[in-house]
This record gives structure tokens, sequence and C-alpha cells, in this order.
């Protein structure tokens, strides 16, 4: 077992795919398939079923965390041992949904393999980010954009699809009000504005009943059953469910970007964004 045949197996879990696995890691598929079949012959266990879809078998289930825990630890170690004297100020913005689900750990062990870097983090809307970051305030930007065209700058992280999500009972406020009761965070977000332009251009009628800036507030408020919101679909927590009906329209994917300064940006800077493009680079 090494740190290629665990890459090969976390690619393949997340995408699903031999073919996709093989363009994340830069490799040849029947590489990427030797690789996991070393795998399954040392641990004497199948990972994959190999169908149309390729899917994890419950033994590659369990192996999982345990190969995301090892090679994260190997990364670490390469990064520590590679830049260990990296001193200096990071300016970061990102989305406070994004933070709260996805980044925390990633600075976490960032500043664990580098004590001596200082990380200001700033957490708004994307649009106020974006504003910021053309203004020089922030050195890096994490922001979410309709495609990754609107930014030519930017290094797409990943894009997933815009849901409607509620409770299970949330089709029931559409028909006892006659319009879609909303929660959303205020102007300018984007969710709000694909929400809103989606429902317009169906001749749909809502109306916003709760407005938070934080997504704590927005879940808080959609799991009081005050209206259903929209969210990527790797963000809907529990007790909350995607919705479904003919009468919402479908919503446009979300494209993650990491934005980085051009023309000034430093070593540490640079050291930082190659760190959040391995750890959250998936599609």
């Amino acid at each position: 077992m090494n740190e290629f045949s665990l890459e090969c197996f976390i690619a393949v879990a997340e995408l699903g795919s031999f073919t996709k696995a093989s363009v994340r890691v830069n490799r040849t598929q029947s590489a990427v398939t030797q690789q996991i079949s070393n795998l399954e012959r040392k641990l004497a266990a199948v990972l994959f079923y190999r169908e149309k879809k390729v899917t994890l078998t419950k033994q590659g289930e369990l192996f999982l965390p345990y190969a995301l825990r090892i090679y994260g630890l190997y990364q670490e170690l390469v990064d520590r041992f590679k830049n260990p004297e990296l001193d200096g100020e990071v300016r970061i913005g990102v989305p406070e949904d994004f933070a709260t689900l996805f980044l925390a750990d990633v600075l976490v062990n960032f500043s664990r393999i580098h004590p001596r870097i200082s990380l200001n983090v700033k957490c708004d809307l994307t649009l106020n980010l974006m504003n910021q970051f053309k203004n020089g305030l922030l050195d890096l930007a994490i922001v979410k954009l309709s495609s990754p065209e609107e930014f030519p700058y930017g290094v797409e992280i990943w894009k997933e699809p815009l849901v409607w999500v509620g409770k299970s009972e949330a089709l029931d406020l559409i028909s006892k009000e006659g319009t879609l009761p909303l929660v959303l965070s205020p102007e300018p977000c984007v969710y709000r504005a694909k929400a809103i332009q989606a429902l317009e251009k169906e001749n749909l009628r809502s109306r916003i009943v709760y407005t938070s800036p934080s997504y704590a507030g927005i879940i808080a408020a959609v799991k009081a059953n005050m209206g259903i919101t929209v969210l990527p679909i790797t963000m809907i927590p529990d007790q909350l469910e995607r919705i479904m009906s003919p009468m919402l329209p479908i919503l446009p994917d979300i494209h993650v970007s990491l934005l980085m300064q051009r023309e000034k940006h430093s070593d540490v800077t640079e050291n930082l964004s190659q760190f959040l493009l391995k750890k959250l680079l998936r599609r």
C-alpha cells in the first residue's frame, strides 16, 4: 500500500469512475485500475462494484475513512517538510456556509503544518467577497459563481446543482398559502438571485418570509417549517430533504472557484492556495 494507491482509491470513490479518476491523478486508466487491484489483493477485499456506475462495496465504505485519514496525513507530512519556515499573513474570504461545512478542518490542518502563518479569514456573501477581492482587500477568495467564466482568474474547485430544500411536509405550505414561502439570505446572494430568477421565469408566485445572512439561521428557519430554501445538494443538513415537485422549477448548477491575486502574491499565499486545491478539488 502506498500514497498513490490511496490517491487512486479516493479518486474512484469520490468520482464513481475509473476514467474520471485517471484524469484527476494524471495517470492512465489502466494504471489506476492496476493500483486498485493491487490494493484489493493486499486487503483481501473487494472495494468496488464494477458496474456502469462504480460504487463502493461495504468493505470499500469501511476502508474509505481510513484512506482519507492516512492520505491526508501523508500530504501534511510532505507539505510540512517542503516549506517548513513559511512566515506571514494571508487574507482569505470565504462564504459563511462554505466555511461552516467544508473549510474549518482544512484551515486547522494548514495552521498545524505552518504555525507561523497567520490566517485572516473574512466570511461574507459571495458578491461582497468578489468586490473586496477586486479592490485588493483579499489575497484569496472562495466564491460561488453561476459559471467559472464569470471570473477568468479563478480555478474551479467543483460544481453541483442547486436544489429546493425543506421539511418533508414543505409542499403543504405551498398549497395552503397559494404562494411559495421562501427562506433566503439577503442581497447580494447568489442562491437568492437564482431562486427568484427561476420562479419569475415560470411566473410562479413567491414571498420571502425569513431572511438571514448565516447558514445556521437559514437552516433553523427551514427546520421550523417557515418555508423552503435553496442550497447546493451537498449542503442539505439532517432533518431536511430535497423538495422535488413538478411545480418547482429546475435550478442551475453552482460553481465554486478559488480566486488568487495574480499580480502580487507571496509564497505564503501560493502555498495556501495549493493546499486548498489539493484538499477541496473534487469534481
